[in-house]
């Protein structure tokens, strides 16, 4: 069975950090691109960090570069998001997803909220 179970959320204040973490089981987790998602209140849910734990390779918008690194532990299929200087911007439902073509799995979603 296929789980992405996501952790680490919480309420933080303005500039503060957080780390989540997305452990997986049930798949090769080398095959797949891992991403961090989020959906605000009344908005679309958006990628924010995506990593490939095969190479290392890593993509993040543009919104958290510079304050969010995403980077993966392949001996514990964990991937981990690091947030830096967070906003209350950056307020919103994470969830963590893992893609290989047309395979596209969900983990529930982790609550992280910055007070101003």
């Amino acid at each position: 069975e296929v789980q992405l179970q996501a952790s680490g959320g919480g309420l933080v204040q303005a500039g503060g950090s957080l780390r989540l973490s997305c452990a997986a089981s049930g798949f090769r987790f080398d095959d797949y691109v891992i991403g961090r998602f989020r959906q605000a209140p009344g908005k679309e849910r958006e990628g924010v960090s995506c990593i490939r734990p095969s190479d290392g390779g890593t993509f993040s918008a543009r919104s958290v570069k510079g304050r969010f690194t995403i980077s993966s532990d392949n001996a514990k299929n964990t991937v981990y998001l690091q947030m830096n200087s967070l906003k209350p911007e950056d307020t919103a439902v994470y969830y963590c997803n893992a893609k290989r073509s047309v395979l596209d799995y969900w983990g529930q979603g982790t609550l992280v909220t910055v007070s101003s």
